[in-house]
């Protein structure tokens, strides 16, 4: 990992089960995919919630870097940086 960064991950709701019940856990990467490579190897199972077989973010996650959308897995965070997981809301 190229300049890593320790950063803040505040976790929805539906995914803490994956977390002990932690609404905010710490990861470390330097970009959002090694984040959350990361916090699969400290809370396992929970990428796969996300993330899906092609490295792409599933349809009902949205997730930010401080108040930036991403995009790309490819995203760099800097120090400072906190990573919001957030599940979007469906049914009628």
């Amino acid at each position: 990992m190229d300049h890593a960064v320790s950063c803040p991950v505040r976790v929805a709701s539906p995914l803490r089960s994956y977390t002990d019940g932690a609404a905010t856990v710490t990861a470390d990467g330097a970009t959002v995919g090694e984040l959350l490579a990361d916090l699969d190897r400290r809370h396992p199972g929970v990428r796969f919630r996300m993330i899906d077989e092609q490295d792409r973010i599933r349809p009902h996650i949205r997730l930010f870097v401080n108040t930036s959308p991403v995009e790309s897995l490819a995203m760099p965070v800097r120090p400072g940086d906190t990573l919001h997981l957030i599940c979007a809301l469906s049914g009628g």
